[in-house]
């Protein structure tokens, strides 16, 4: 059994360094996916090809994917070596719908305005990188992180996603509990009506791979042991 991890925004395999370490350390097979994110000849198809390039020989491969990296997890599912699917705090897209349109179609803004004002923080179209994403993560992963992170190209979210149906594969939705991005209401509402599953909550925000890895890899074992289902006890 093996664990293909994809990144969200930016496509930087480094997102996941600290869970491949614990993974590692529990003796499991993983690669995490650097993606052409600056690339602006690249997109979604050739995102998915570098995925299958990486899944290469591997098998029983559970695929986990990052936020935006759900769109690219949704065109490599079919791949006969996955044998499932988790997305963590995702964009779960419909089919043919870009990144781009996503924003909108989903009602994004609005819950992440609404749960702004529920926690007693003013609402903004702004994204504050501490604020919004590294507000639970520690100072010197930050730091990491920052250093020398890639820009996304614009051409993922305008070119076309060639996904006509949701892959036949078992998937999973992982939700941080304190997503300030993508709020869990918000997620848990999207799972729903995309995906007719229920989320597993965890602690964190939005990059909870960065701020609870162990407890991420605690869940997606669990995911693979063939008698467990529940969210392990936090």
């Amino acid at each position: 059994m093996s664990y293909v991890l994809i990144p969200g925004a930016g496509g930087s395999a480094d997102y996941w360094h600290l869970l491949v370490d614990e993974l590692r350390r529990r003796g499991r097979d993983v690669v995490a996916v650097d993606l052409p994110a600056a690339d602006d000849t690249a997109a979604l198809p050739e995102y998915a090809a570098t995925v299958r390039a990486a899944i290469g020989a591997r098998r029983d491969v559970t695929l986990v994917a990052q936020s935006l990296g759900a769109f690219t997890a949704a065109l490599v599912a079919d791949d006969p070596q996955v044998t499932m699917l988790v997305l963590v705090n995702p964009m779960i897209p419909a089919p043919g719908e870009t990144p781009g349109q996503w924003w909108e179609a989903t009602g994004h803004a609005q819950a992440r305005a609404a749960y702004a004002a529920a926690q007693g923080r003013p609402p903004s179209d702004h994204v504050d990188l501490t604020v919004d994403f590294f507000h639970d993560v520690p100072e010197a992963v930050v730091a990491r992180i920052t250093a020398d992170a890639p820009d996304e190209s614009a051409a993922v979210f305008t070119r076309p996603n060639p996904l006509r149906r949701w892959p036949d594969v078992p998937t999973r939705v992982v939700t941080g509990r304190d997503d300030r991005f993508f709020p869990a209401d918000f997620q848990r509402r999207l799972a729903r009506e995309r995906l007719g599953v229920d989320v597993d909550v965890l602690p964190g925000g939005h990059l909870v791979a960065l701020s609870q890895p162990q407890r991420l890899a605690d869940q997606l074992d669990a995911y693979r042991a063939p008698t467990t289902t529940a969210t392990p006890p936090t």
